[in-house]
């Protein structure tokens, strides 16, 4: 029997049946519809720019996976190279031409001043733990520096003063991560370099690395400030530290070279070690971490740094993100560029006319809206500043958008992401949407603000 016939008609029946049978009913935190309430989305099918939900209604997507639909959601020629390789098999635990072919094609967009191994895992967890791994058994050195809000993956050293889902659930760090797990993570506020400055005055001697989204896009999107990025690399460099960039998120996204290539790459420099995901993969489980040999030869099996994975660069994987790769060309970039402007200028019209309180930041075509009185005033450019937004506002706009056929991240703390398919009916598609609120509102019925 289709497994289809065990799948309900309507997302509050589904998730029940979840709940019974999954923790949470789902395998993701942020899915669950937490931080805005009211049962998730179950998804049937999703194709383009659109999601199908198992009660058939269609929305427009805005989530995009969290990242990976690049192209859009099941871009025909990926899916037949993907098809195409599930027919020679679904996994081997051996090497695969595969592999090298993804590998080659990161080196050729990053290029041998950054790159030039590629070590592949299952998650970007996975990638962003060998990568702290990796750098304490370069250095010999202990001590990481991560910064509030920035997401790594749920690795125990990492959940320190997180952002993505920790955020959404208003968690300090998580229950089961020990004392001893995090003392050597030492946690700095994003965009300061006066503390990054001060803590390698006092203990540059111990830092083994400093871990960075290169732009932030967990607690929101929090832009660099400028040269933040360069002062970082300086600073390791001048203490004998590696620079890891986790690129899980904007890398192959914002850019043919991701975040670097807009803000390292025209300066010649680049960090010690990038980590990817999501458009690697193509949609497929995917990650890895990639620098030069100096440090990538320190893993087994040449060094003594040890990691391993039986699915790692598993064969379907990589043929969607080689497929991925090769068909993001300079105009996928462009019109993914364009259509977040327009979209971008088209929700902060809407909201201001509404008089809903708002700061909308964009980091390349990435955007997230921070709501309220108090993220509005300014600028945010760290975590302390992104958690004095109005959470509840959000949920409530969430839930009209959702109504009015528009799925958002639903957290106010996730970027917007669009793809390839998004073009001239999605944007009148939104603008309808933000139309019916705005609409709403002036009609003198105020259910989103209050």
């Amino acid at each position: 029997m289709s497994p289809r016939a065990f799948l309900p008609d309507h997302n509050s029946v589904a998730f029940a049946a979840a709940r019974r049978v999954m923790p949470g009913g789902v395998s993701s935190p942020v899915r669950a519809f937490g931080a805005v309430g009211g049962s998730p989305v179950f998804a049937a099918s999703a194709r383009g720019a659109y999601v199908t939900g198992v009660d058939g209604r269609e929305y427009l997507d805005l989530v995009g996976s969290w990242g990976p639909a690049l192209l859009g959601h099941a871009e025909p020629g990926v899916v037949a190279v993907v098809q195409r390789a599930a027919e020679r098999g679904l996994s081997f635990g051996a090497p695969t031409a595969g592999e090298t072919a993804l590998a080659e094609a990161i080196r050729m967009r990053l290029g041998a001043e950054a790159v030039d191994k590629v070590r592949f895992t299952s998650t970007g967890t996975e990638a962003t733990m060998t990568a702290i791994r990796l750098a304490r058994g370069v250095t010999g050195r202990d001590v990481i520096v991560k910064f509030s809000g920035c997401y790594h993956g749920h690795s125990d050293a990492l959940l320190a003063e997180a952002g993505s889902g920790v955020a959404t659930g208003g968690l300090p760090a998580s229950a089961g991560v020990t004392a001893g797990a995090t003392h050597d993570t030492l946690v700095l506020p994003y965009n300061d370099l006066a503390a990054v400055e001060a803590a390698f005055a006092t203990r540059g001697a111990e830092i083994a690395a400093v871990i960075t989204e290169p732009a932030a896009a967990n607690m929101g999107v929090v832009p660099p400030e400028p040269g933040w990025n360069e002062a970082l690399r300086r600073l390791t460099r001048e203490h004998g530290a590696l620079l890891i960039y986790d690129e899980v998120l904007t890398g192959f996204r914002v850019s043919p070279t991701g975040w670097w290539g807009l803000d390292g790459q025209p300066d010649g420099w680049a960090p010690d070690l990038f980590t990817f995901g999501k458009v690697i993969g193509g949609g497929m489980p995917l990650a890895a971490l990639a620098g030069r040999s100096a440090v990538m030869d320190h893993l087994a099996p040449l060094g003594p740094v040890y990691q391993a994975g039986t699915l790692s660069g598993n064969p379907l994987s990589v043929a969607a993100g080689l497929a991925t790769l090769e068909r993001a060309d300079q105009d996928v970039y462009r019109s993914i560029d364009a259509f977040s402007q327009e979209a971008s200028s088209l929700a902060s019209q809407h909201l201001t006319a509404a008089g809903i309180p708002h700061r909308l930041q964009r980091a390349g075509s990435l955007l997230s809206v921070f709501w309220g009185q108090a993220a509005s005033s300014s600028p945010v450019t760290d975590y302390a500043a992104a958690r004095r937004q109005d959470t509840a506002l959000f949920a409530r706009f969430f839930h009209a958008m959702l109504e009015a056929g528009v799925l958002l991240p639903p957290s106010a703390f996730e970027a917007w992401f669009f793809s390839a398919a998004h073009g001239p009916a999605e944007l009148e598609r939104l603008d309808a949407a933000l139309t019916r609120i705005r609409n709403t509102l002036d009609a003198g019925s105020r259910p989103y603000l209050n």
